[in-house]
């Protein structure tokens, strides 16, 4: 019979393991392998082990592959909506007309009236000077809605998108 590893014509050869596959091997080849009834029992007394360890690396494979929605719970200020009709009441309730009421907190009279007019969108410095000087509330906290799908619910396709008649 011929060794296959070395090549040789042997007249007796056995089976033996070498780094996990199972080759007929001569006398003076099977000492670079184990034997085939050692390495039956290392299979099965590994076997549960190995099944635990799967288990675990299929469990942390799925957390990593789970979608992450990086806008989930988190909350934004965000600028109502008239916020020019309501600094406009607050003035006039004050009894201050635009000119005096821009010399007071330092503005110019012509970005307040467009503030006003809903024309421009005042920066947050502004914003927070006009609410304490009218005491008044410009801003308020929305909270995103979060992702379409959550991670228990398939993935978007194509399909979806599709109008079915």
């Amino acid at each position: 019979m011929i060794c296959e590893m070395c090549g040789k014509d042997a007249p007796f050869t056995k089976y033996v393991f070498v780094e996990g596959s199972r080759l007929n091997v001569c006398q003076n080849c099977a000492k670079f392998g184990d034997d085939n009834r050692i390495k039956q029992s290392k299979i099965s007394s590994n076997s549960t082990s190995n099944a635990q360890i799967i288990d675990q690396r299929l469990q942390k494979r799925q957390q990593r592959m789970r979608v992450k929605d990086i806008y989930r719970e988190s909350e934004t200020v965000k600028l109502i909506d008239d916020y020019g009709g309501v600094i406009k009441k607050a003035r006039i309730a004050k009894g201050i007309d635009i000119e005096q009421f821009a010399a007071s907190i330092l503005e110019k009279k012509g970005i307040l009236a467009k503030v006003e007019a809903n024309d421009l969108i005042p920066d947050d410095k502004l914003i927070k000077k006009l609410e304490k000087v009218l005491n008044i509330k410009l801003t308020e906290m929305v909270s995103s809605g979060g992702s379409i799908y959550n991670s228990q619910s398939a993935r978007m396709s194509l399909g979806d998108f599709i109008k079915k008649e």
